[in-house]
């Protein structure tokens, strides 16, 4: 994971809802810091467990540096350089406005009108379209060396890259344009909606931004005619920004089948779309424990602790020792031991699927889970260890064929 941590870079974290993204952008943003880079966490929906991981009372829309006091509390450096901020969806949809409107009284009748408040808050895709605006200004700026986005909780996580190309249709189209032309009268717009262009048009504005009197989308074009055009332009560089050498995209996943499939499906539509992915990693895989089992030296002769499990049984079963609490301990190692070496399993294949461009990492799940800045701190130091990705998956190999030989 190393390869991401360049000056000037951004990584924009994907994935389906519930798989951790935010705590391994945090993470991320660690690992960034401790390199000597400038860096910025840049998330859309902090949980507030995530605030008080970074010990901090609130985030804004404006980059909060991560104190000293904080810093070395969780066991680091405290002259690191980290900041966080949570997006204002609304805020940075009304500072484009503010930017590019003629004067203050078109930029009032936009930021007043119904279809463009339906636009900046209830359009699929506008907190990733406000949150791509946000890092294109600090990514021109260059305010940070190393920026980390915690894309949106989405359905499906592809939303994000489509937002600048999704609104540019909505927004530069000529039909729309020529329909609700500044200083057209209602006779004049009567007559064109007859066309069935027109009609189209206006229907695949409203299936956009919801059914809205068609009088407030032409209000919206004639107040921001010149508006529009500025943001069309920015939309245009935004999709140039996503497809530059300066983002890498890197997607976070369970072992779970549903969301490896989920994985599968985004991978293939980012690369029919052009987009390149850097890097995947496995969140919450196994216990820290099983883990660093597997990451151990394998000529160092010591068995796997998954590998004492069967033995531990089957002393158990010759010593005859028939207490229910013993017994149901010891089916309950067997049980996670078979789970743990089919999640292994499961994203060995996986693994062996990737492009080879592709690099993975891999975050067990530690012991008490992700409470605080140290915490957040480990997650960072085991996905950027080196070795610790799909090379260490293939050593439970000889574990499956003993499990095999037992099961016969």
């Amino acid at each position: 994971m190393k390869h991401l941590l360049n000056k000037g870079s951004i990584a924009i974290l994907l994935g389906a809802g519930g798989v951790g993204k935010t705590t391994i952008a945090a993470a991320l943003g660690i690992a960034a810091a401790q390199d000597g880079l400038d860096t910025a966490v840049i998330t859309v929906d902090p949980a507030k467990r995530l605030r008080d991981a970074l010990g901090l009372a609130r985030l804004g829309s404006g980059p909060t540096r991560i104190g000293r006091r904080r810093l070395l509390a969780g066991g680091l450096d405290p002259a690191l350089k980290l900041s966080a901020l949570v997006l204002d969806v609304k805020g940075a949809w009304d500072a484009l406005v503010e930017r590019f409107a003629a004067t203050p009284a078109a930029r009032r009748r936009i930021l007043e009108n119904p279809f463009y408040q339906s636009l900046a808050a209830d359009f699929a895709g506008s907190d990733a379209f406000a949150a791509l605006q946000q890092l294109y200004d600090l990514h021109q700026s260059a305010a940070f060396d190393f920026m980390v986005v915690d894309t949106p909780p989405a359905a499906h996580a592809f939303e994000f890259l489509n937002a600048p190309a999704r609104f540019k249709r909505l927004l530069d189209v000529p039909a729309a344009r020529w329909l609700f032309a500044p200083g057209t009268s209602a006779g004049r717009l009567a007559a064109r909606l007859a066309s069935r262009a027109a009609r189209f048009v206006v229907r695949e504005l409203e299936r956009f931004a919801g059914a809205r009197v068609l009088s407030t989308i032409a209000e919206f074009f004639a107040a921001a005619a010149e508006t529009v055009e500025a943001v069309v332009d920015r939309l245009r560089k935004t999709e140039s920004l996503l497809r530059s050498r300066a983002v890498r995209f890197v997607l976070v996943t369970t072992a779970q089948e549903q969301r490896l499939r989920q994985a599968r499906e985004l991978i293939a539509e980012m690369a029919r779309d052009g987009l390149q992915l850097s890097a995947v990693v496995i969140n919450r895989f196994t216990d820290e424990w099983t883990w660093e089992d597997l990451c151990g030296d394998p000529g160092a002769g010591t068995s796997l602790l998954l590998d004492e499990i069967p033995v531990l049984r089957n002393r158990i079963a010759r010593g005859g020792q028939r207490q229910r609490g013993v017994m149901a301990l010891a089916r309950y190692l067997g049980e996670y031991r078979d789970r743990t070496l089919d999640d292994i399993e499961r994203v060995r294949r996986f693994a062996k699927e990737l492009p080879s461009h592709i690099r993975i990492a891999i975050a067990p799940e530690i012991a008490p889970g992700v409470t605080d800045l140290h915490s957040i701190a480990e997650i960072a130091n085991l996905i950027m260890r080196e070795p610790g990705g799909a090379q260490t998956l293939e050593r439970p190999t000889r574990m499956r064929a003993a499990a095999r030989g037992q099961s016969r």
